[in-house]
């Protein structure tokens, strides 16, 4: 029921926001503080420049991340979390530990299906 209530759009909009493959991989990845694209791009394997660029601007839109560019010759941009990015910080850590747990459990799950 509630997920045709604004509760459902606001959890609809969440997992549209940060339940693709790279957005919680990028809030992890500067918890520890503000980085620079390229260093993003070196602590995130697999992820394409492009995929990168585009992630970053979502979650600069939603509020989750911010960008600063530095007046400099190269220009040097950096991202940070915001402190509503922060917030994001600990169920992604509970997700994450939860899928990590529970992964020989769904992996077995997933075999005992395939073999019916």
């Amino acid at each position: 029921m509630c997920l045709r209530t604004e509760d459902g759009r606001a959890v609809r909009d969440l997992l549209d926001l940060v339940g693709d493959k790279w957005s919680l991989l990028i809030i992890a990845t500067l918890r520890s503080g503000r980085l620079r694209f390229s260093a993003l791009q070196r602590y995130i394997p697999g992820v394409s420049q492009r995929m990168l660029t585009l992630k970053l601007r979502g979650l600069e839109r939603d509020g989750l991340v911010s960008r600063t560019v530095h007046a400099e010759v190269p220009p040097r941009v950096e991202y940070d979390l915001t402190a509503m990015g922060r917030t994001l910080i600990e169920p992604a850590v509970a997700l994450a530990m939860w899928a990590v747990t529970h992964q020989p459990e769904t992996a077995a799950a997933r075999r005992a299906f395939d073999e019916q």
